[in-house]
């Protein structure tokens, strides 16, 4: 196994792409925390998986596979137990005689061969592909199969639900639900949506902002796992004719997930939604949070000042949270008293005195409020300004010497200033408490492991030439296994960011127009949403389409 290794090693080094000095420090890394060398030089970033891929495949002639491409029987994925699957990260695709065909991660674990060679008795011919695509197409062709299929043999006939069905951790529901989030997990999903329907029930998972079917279940299945939902966050079993909202956290693979549950009556039952959070990546920084040069400047000037209004603003989805965390963690030092109110709370920040709203007990935003500003706080941070008297009291906050950050749901930057007009707040009020406004949205990137060049069409060619960039080659995402074949993979925000300076300020208090707004914060350097888009199109990270559907719609 060593010898294979250090062949792969001096692969790299042969191919230019990594050099000897990186190869030793990789084996050095290797020997203390014995994981591959593949692995290990990706983490490093001294490779990329699809250089890794490439040397494979063209230099040992092991074939590269695209598991999206294969319509794989499910009965070769039975030749391989699930667990085994999931131990070595690998996928039986296809059957020929006394040879079976093996997706790998890493085709040259020659131990992970030889131990499915023995247990399954084929002769076994290792393909690579991705990571990423292995994970996901692990957790699609084993995922809820085996619980479905006994659940199916095992459903009890009566229609009361017994409650070892729903509670005894080893029943086949159980399995099912803690199957159906586990997949949703390693796919990278925000949301899990199980949507009743007249005749069956559908598992939709929502991935980098885009909902799609990933199950349909026999109907008789829906009061079970409703139940098992309900059990699990809490709510009241019994009642189905109001909506509740609970609260599950879970583990997977050493992952703390943090999943909010809200159930709605619908026609066919109750639909169940489940946002997930992944708690184990943590709060953002301010500079992974895909600030252009000119947009980054500004925010840190703005979080940088003693008092204040700071807003956030976007449609909800729009990443507003991840940016108001990603400041307060910036914000957060021994000597500021950090109080916030939200509904809930997502991330639990050290340091920090986080309130959770109970409007069931009038604690609504307006009085926690209120009983902040008692606590001698620095830092105020409000989830989100709902109404008139909220607004007016974070306002009047950030003039008595507090900063405070909240969010709005405004369409841009500057149309936040009218919104706050319309809600009943002075303006001159505004104008005195407010230091800047970020508007935001977000865009799917571009797959890294797809992406292609393109020369722009006529219509696109327009676009940038408008917005003053060069009209050349720009990029899209061919579709490919790591991103289900959609050309995308993960997301990032695109900012308008509008400070207010003293000419805006004037202008404010003598309540000018939109359009006058507008154009004074073009003259101080506001950068339009759709340009920030455009920008990042330039550079290779998103496409038009992605920034047009994104700000044209809003």
């Amino acid at each position: 196994m060593a010898i294979m290794k250090k062949r792969l090693g001096d692969l790299l080094v042969e191919n230019g792409i990594i050099s000897q000095e990186q190869l030793e420090e990789a084996l050095v890394e290797q020997r203390k925390s014995k994981r591959k060398l593949g692995d290990l030089l990706i983490t490093q970033g001294y490779i990329t998986e699809q250089q890794l891929i490439e040397v494979l495949e063209f230099q040992l002639g092991i074939p590269h596979v695209s598991l999206f491409k294969y319509q794989i029987d499910p009965a070769i994925t039975q030749i391989i137990p699930e667990s085994m699957a999931k131990r070595y990260q690998v996928l039986p695709f296809m059957k020929e005689g006394s040879k079976l065909m093996v997706a790998m991660a890493d085709p040259l674990d020659y131990f992970a061969i030889e131990d499915l060679r023995m247990s399954t008795g084929f002769r076994i011919e290792p393909a690579i592909s991705s990571r990423d695509e292995l994970t996901r197409a692990i957790a699609r062709h084993y995922g809820m199969r085996d619980s479905m299929s006994q659940m199916m043999v095992e459903l009890p006939s009566q229609e009361e639900i017994e409650e070892t069905e729903i509670t005894d951790e080893d029943s086949p529901i159980v399995r099912l639900v803690n199957q159906m989030i586990q997949q949703a997990v390693s796919l990278r999903a925000s949301d899990i949506h199980v949507d009743p329907g007249e005749n069956n029930l559908s598992i939709r998972y929502r991935i980098d902002g885009t909902l799609r079917t990933e199950r349909i279940i026999p109907k008789q299945m829906q009061g079970f796992i409703t139940a098992r939902l309900k059990i699990m966050a809490k709510l009241n079993i019994a009642e189905r004719r109001l909506p509740q909202d609970g609260r599950i956290k879970m583990q997977f693979d050493y992952k703390m997930v943090d999943i909010r549950v809200s159930s709605l009556p619908t026609m066919h039952g109750e639909k169940i939604v489940l946002r997930l959070l992944d708690l184990s990546t943590g709060v953002k920084t301010v500079d992974s949070l895909g600030f252009s040069d000119w947009n980054a400047v500004a925010f840190q000037d703005m979080i940088s000042k003693p008092y204040g209004i700071i807003l956030i603003t976007g449609p909800t989805g729009s990443g507003k949270s991840t940016t108001l965390y990603a400041a307060l963690n910036q914000l957060n030092t021994e000597s500021a008293n950090i109080i916030t109110i939200e509904d809930p709370v997502e991330y639990q920040l050290e340091g920090v005195n986080q309130v959770h709203v109970n409007p069931a007990i009038g604690l609504t935003f307006a009085a926690g409020l209120r009983s902040i500003l008692r606590q001698d706080p620095n830092i105020v941070m409000v989830g989100e300004i709902r109404d008139t008297d909220t607004a007016e009291i974070a306002v009047r906050a950030s003039l008595t010497g507090h900063l405070v950050l909240s969010t709005l749901h405004t369409n841009d930057a500057v149309s936040t200033i009218l919104r706050l007009r319309d809600m009943g707040v002075e303006p001159y009020l505004i104008a005195s408490s407010l230091l800047g406004v970020v508007a935001q949205r977000l865009v799917r990137k571009i797959c890294p492991d797809c992406r292609e060049e393109h020369a722009p069409t006529e219509q696109e060619s327009i676009m940038l030439r408008r917005y003053g960039l060069p009209d050349r080659v720009i990029y899209r995402g061919r579709g490919c296994g790591s991103c289900n074949n959609t050309g995308f993979r993960g997301r990032i925000a695109i900012h308008e960011v509008l400070t207010i300076n003293d000419h805006l300020r004037q202008m404010i208090t003598e309540s000018a127009s939109i359009e006058e707004l507008r154009a004074a914060g073009k003259a101080q350097g506001m950068v339009h949403l759709m340009e920030d888009g455009f920008l990042k199109v330039s550079k290779g990270i998103t496409t038009l389409q992605e920034v047009m559907r994104e700000t044209v719609s809003h």
